[in-house]
């Protein structure tokens, strides 16, 4: 009996646990909704760099959450949103940053290196083609044949 009652007081305290990270947002139709996991899914948590505001638990998280469920319920646009979070946060808080003067490399360098890349192993290609070619053409002098037969007259009467 008392094992019991034990089990069922730690299922409730168990439940009431798991029920205290979940956020609990009241929206006034389903495309609020959408827009909201949307957006949240998009930003970037300042604390946890690597998860966005929907996936982490930390503090500020639930903070951008707030935020952002306030600025949808007031009728801010998501580009406003976004832009609220950009000037609070920075840059960093978007996963996929703008294209702008201070993130074309972020956005140019790949293609750029990938163009280098081709370029180099069209050259090498190239450079190893024309040096095959001329050492074909070039072959051996007169004198360099003569060594080269003596040489292989020597082989012949040392094996027999």
């Amino acid at each position: 009996m008392t094992l019991r009652a034990c089990f069922i007081g730690l299922l409730v305290l168990l439940s009431q646990t798991g029920y205290a990270a979940i956020d609990t947002y009241e929206f006034r139709d389903e495309l609020t909704r959408e827009r909201f996991q949307a957006l949240s899914a998009e930003l970037r948590c300042p604390k946890c760099q690597n998860q966005n505001i929907a996936d982490s638990n930390s503090p500020i998280a639930k903070d951008l959450r707030d935020e952002l469920f306030r600025m949808l319920d007031s009728g801010a646009s998501d580009t406003a949103i976004v832009d609220f979070m950009v000037t609070r946060y920075g840059e960093f808080v978007l996963y996929r940053p703008r294209v702008s003067s201070q993130t074309y490399v972020l956005w140019y360098a790949p293609v750029g290196l990938l163009i280098i890349g081709v370029a180099v192993v069209i050259a090498l290609t190239r450079r190893k083609k024309t040096t095959g070619k001329s050492a074909e053409k070039e072959g051996l002098s007169a004198q360099e044949q003569q060594r080269l037969d003596a040489l292989l007259k020597q082989d012949q009467d040392k094996d027999a």
